[in-house]
């Protein structure tokens, strides 16, 4: 599973829902069913943007299937992060392959 940050700012139309009900947001989210898709937290945050979640997803198919129905359900603008633990910034990886065999050319000499 893969973790998400999504960055959500309020449209006018989410202003007045969250104004109207401030636990909208929780219940547009709970009503929201992806496969594989698992909201960890929500938070309320002061500049750039409104609220940040934290989500996990079996794949990004699935992230973007959940951020589409939340963006229109919920009336936020989101801008949706992949998340990699810093821990596994110091694990070496193998290069990745380009699916290219090169082959020696015989000597003919």
């Amino acid at each position: 599973m893969a973790t998400y940050i999504l960055l959500m700012t309020l449209t006018p139309e989410g202003q007045a829902m969250a104004l109207a009900d401030p636990d909208y947001l929780l219940q547009v989210e709970g009503e929201i069913h992806v496969p594989t898709v698992q909201t960890l937290g929500v938070y309320a945050v002061l500049g750039e943007y409104d609220f940040v979640t934290m989500v996990e997803a079996g794949s990004n198919e699935a992230m973007a299937r959940f951020s589409i129905e939340l963006g229109v359900k919920a009336r936020v603008h989101i801008t949706t992060l992949p998340v990699v633990p810093a821990a596994r910034l110091s694990e070496e990886e193998e290069t990745p392959s380009i699916g290219v065999a090169i082959q020696e050319r015989p000597n003919l000499t």
